[in-house]
């Protein structure tokens, strides 16, 4: 499986996740797993892309604005995100972007 989500044809929606941690994993990576679970099933998720050194990015695509605010508001995304406020984050940002183009390359090794 590749680490890049296989996006469709734009137009869609970038959901852009940016964070620093806290010290420990207070149940981070059990949560973290659920939420691909939930994720995969909500309509309109297209993919995710995620990687974490000092920073965290999480980039997850979807069809429409619709299915991002249906996202924010499942209950166990709520209260997954009430944790991160209150244990697993010490700052964080979201921004949503519409996609207009994308374009690349797969090599093979």
């Amino acid at each position: 499986m590749s680490l890049i989500a296989d996006t469709p044809k734009p137009p869609y929606y970038a959901v852009i996740f940016t964070s620093t941690r806290t010290e420990g994993n207070n149940g981070y990576a059990t949560t973290a797993d659920r939420m691909m679970e939930l994720a995969l099933q909500q309509p309109g998720f297209l993919g995710i892309e995620s990687a974490r050194e000092e920073v965290g990015i999480t980039i997850s695509y979807w069809s429409d604005l619709a299915s991002i605010k249906q996202w924010k508001e499942n209950v166990e995304h709520r209260v997954a995100q009430k944790m991160g406020y209150q244990h697993w984050y010490s700052e964080f940002k979201v921004r949503i972007s519409k996609v207009e183009r994308d374009y690349g390359a797969e090599f093979e090794r």
